[in-house]
């Protein structure tokens, strides 16, 4: 009798633990663990926000990668960010199934040709509609879905965008705020600039602390937390996509 193999996926950690995510869900790797994988998966946790990377020899292993959010800027050029760059290139010329989000979005942009920085209308922060460009192809990880929605509430926060996707790659995703909201390359590669991992309480916590360090002001985040009473980000939607696109299904 064959024996299935298991599936193995590797998280590219950009960030940090907050203290609040670390005390709620025990860390951003089981955020995004119980967002994307599955039982009878494998799921490897690099650090590259500290240094932490895949043995070149080990890539061939993972099935599927998964680069976070982060406070960084994708455009900078701390030591990290660059390996990280050429880490993505490596992959991409692999054809292996890399989902960016939010940071990983834009890094992903960056290290395949195309350019990011800082967004022209300033903070984007709650629940978003991202429009979906349906007539597309390939499309084959929206298959899965008993319906392509015309679009898609999510939850965002960043102060940079994609301002110009890569050779090759199609735009299938835009809001009225961010031009590049989604973008692919062949049927291994998906950006997506919103968090669709996120849920509510940790945009909350997100805001408060970006209030307390000064990046925002206490209006900006009094209009953030309102309208997110208003709505829900359409989270299970979301999810499913980024999972029929790491695995087929």
């Amino acid at each position: 009798m064959q024996v299935e193999k298991q599936a193995r996926y590797a998280l590219l950690l950009a960030a940090k633990d907050s203290e609040y995510v670390k005390k709620v869900y025990g860390g951003y790797y089981n955020v995004f663990v119980t967002a994307f994988g599955a039982e009878g998966e494998s799921w490897d946790l690099y650090r590259v926000v500290e240094g932490e990377f895949p043995k070149k020899s080990e890539l061939e292993n993972y099935d599927g990668f998964v680069i976070s959010g982060s406070p960084y800027d994708a455009y900078g050029n701390d030591h990290w960010i660059i390996e990280l760059c050429f880490l993505l290139q490596y992959l991409d010329a692999m054809e292996k199934k890399v989902l960016g989000i939010c940071f990983g979005h834009q890094v992903l942009c960056r290290a395949l040709g195309g350019k990011v920085g800082k967004a022209c209308t300033g903070w984007d922060i709650g629940l978003r509609k991202v429009k979906i460009v349906k007539d597309l192809s390939p499309f084959s990880f929206f298959d899965g879905l008993d319906e392509i929605p015309p679009a898609l509430s999510i939850i965002e926060c960043h102060q940079d965008e994609v301002w110009e996707v890569p050779l090759g790659a199609e735009v299938i995703g835009y809001s009225n705020k961010t031009g590049v909201e989604m973008f692919t390359i062949g049927g291994h590669i998906l950006g997506i600039q919103g968090h669709p991992e996120y849920s509510k309480d940790i945009l909350y916590n997100l805001i408060d602390r970006l209030l307390n360090n000064n990046y925002i002001e206490e209006g900006f985040a009094e209009n953030a937390r309102s309208a997110l009473q208003l709505a829900e980000p359409d989270r299970k939607i979301w999810e499913k996509i980024c999972k029929i696109f790491l695995k087929g299904r």
